[in-house]
């Protein structure tokens, strides 16, 4: 499970599946990326279109690299990616939960409290449509066209530098997500982000990653300003119209003007309640001190389980909500899935017994 104060969940929708190796299968595509969490399983079937918004090539699943399964870009993203600017660093306060301990597939994470020197160089992945409107680890609806990414111990909300080496293009974007929680990648990058790096086709591509520190985000703001402006194009000259002179008014009865009435406020979402605990040999994948961050690593988790007949739950328990996968019929069942899943992620689950 996991323990953290900043993800999500849903309720868990479970779909038929004959053995236990096609929900590690599954579960592989979940680590590889982030929310989040991308990689793994390549699409088989791609779109025709051979161009991207923005002019990148149309992004195509290729195994061994492509994006999830169910996932890739969306139907209606913007008409220039690359002419979306990159993340503006700003000050701001650190989230109150998502920097948190906590701990997935038996791995522990302990994100940074402070922002401080950090580089690091691996594969980034990219994720899409699959996440896009959910929430982060950040509380934020993710937006697979903003500048963000994801990051197992960054603090949230913080910014970083992100330099492909494939293309030696380089994006500022604002990590506001965990993930990936895949031993072989460092970053999630949202589909822009990743559109602009040149790796969209590819799936993933080794990067390297800095921390941006708060003495350099005036300069930044400034070298971003000046760019803006000059990528700007020429204002034409306004050519003065004449406009007819305004009729005097109709004598007739006074209008008095009505205002409109106040919009209707919106009901924020309703709870997903906790599942009730049953007794059972289960897998545990990890455990969140914040009920919104095991809500949404829920979410993740079933999403990638599409023929798992293995239901993904969260209990409340000791003060953590923890995700369980089961029921397994014995220990045996369990050890031996908990084994493959080990030997397809490099992470073994706890067998739990209830």
């Amino acid at each position: 499970m996991v323990k953290s104060e900043g993800c999500k969940i849903r309720p868990v929708m479970t779909r038929a599946a004959r053995l236990v190796t096609r929900s590690c299968a599954c579960l592989v595509m979940l680590l590889s990326g982030c929310h989040g969490l991308i990689t793994s399983t390549p699409v088989v079937e791609r779109p025709p279109a051979t161009q991207a918004p923005g002019g990148a090539p149309a992004p195509q699943a290729r195994r061994g690299g492509g994006y999830y399964q169910d996932d890739g870009p969306g139907e209606s993203a913007p008409a220039d990616l690359a002419a979306i600017p990159d993340a503006e660093p700003k000050v701001e306060p650190l989230h109150r939960f998502a920097n948190n301990p906590y701990t997935v597939f038996g791995q522990d994470y302990r994100p940074a409290r402070e922002l401080q020197p950090f580089k690091q160089t691996g594969i980034g992945s990219w994720y899409g449509r699959k996440f896009h409107g959910q929430r982060t680890s950040s509380g934020e609806p993710y937006d697979m066209y903003a500048m963000t990414a994801a990051h197992p111990t960054l603090p949230i909300p913080s910014y970083v530098r992100v330099t492909s080496e494939a293309t030696k293009k380089t994006v500022i974007v604002r990590v506001n997500d965990r993930g990936p929680f895949h031993s072989g990648r460092i970053i999630d990058l949202s589909y822009t982000a990743a559109a602009k790096l040149g790796y969209i086709n590819n799936g993933s591509t080794r990067v390297g990653v800095e921390q941006i520190l708060p003495q350099e985000f005036a300069a930044i703001a400034a070298r971003q300003r000046s760019q803006a402006v000059a990528a700007a194009p020429a204002a034409e000259p306004r050519v003065a119209e004449a406009r007819p002179a305004p009729q005097p008014a109709a004598a007739g009865p006074a209008v008095t003007a009505v205002a409109a009435p106040p919009p209707a406020a919106v009901p924020p979402p309703a709870k997903i309640p906790v599942d009730v605990e049953k007794s059972g040999i289960y897998l545990q994948l990890g455990a969140f001190s914040g009920r919104d961050n095991a809500e949404n690593f829920r979410v993740r988790v079933t999403g990638q389980l599409p023929l798992s007949d293995k239901a993904v739950e969260v209990y409340q328990r000791d003060g953590l909500f923890r995700l369980h996968l089961g029921p397994y019929r014995d220990r045996t069942e369990a050890n031996a899935a908990a084994e493959q899943i080990r030997e397809a992620l490099a992470f073994r689950p706890v067998v739990i017994l209830k």
